[in-house]
């Protein structure tokens, strides 16, 4: 029960973050490329690396690694705001920017879910 809870308050904490942060971002975006949701899926891909690294090496508690890896990070990134702006650009016949947005939004996630992991490394290896 412990662990549900912790998912749940964690995915809260998380959508609110992410509702939080995209209407920040979205001030500044011009035309209709989605750059909310792609800042929030870069932060967040960089972070889950990163802090699920941490968290492994470290061996904290099951229930605190759901809540900010499956809780957390679960919510505050999208795949599905990430889907419906896509299906949002076609249906517009904005195909260009829907590759550039799949694209850009799959490989520079993967690769920053990597250097999230590779900093931990780093960090764990200095004793920071």
């Amino acid at each position: 029960m412990k662990e549900i809870l912790a998912i749940m308050l964690g995915g809260g904490l998380g959508a609110t973050s992410r509702h939080g942060v995209n209407i920040f971002v979205q001030r500044f975006a011009v035309g209709n490329f989605p750059i909310g949701t792609i800042t929030v899926n870069m932060i967040g891909s960089f972070l889950i690396g990163l802090c699920g690294a941490l968290l492994e090496h470290y061996k904290v508690a099951a229930e605190y690694r759901l809540f900010l890896l499956t809780g957390f990070f679960g919510s505050f990134t999208t795949f599905s705001t990430f889907a419906r702006e896509k299906a949002e650009l076609l249906k517009v016949g904005d195909v260009k920017t829907v590759i550039v947005y799949a694209l850009t939004s799959n490989i520079l996630g993967v690769l920053l879910v990597f250097a999230g992991y590779l900093l931990a490394r780093r960090l764990m290896e200095t004793g920071a």
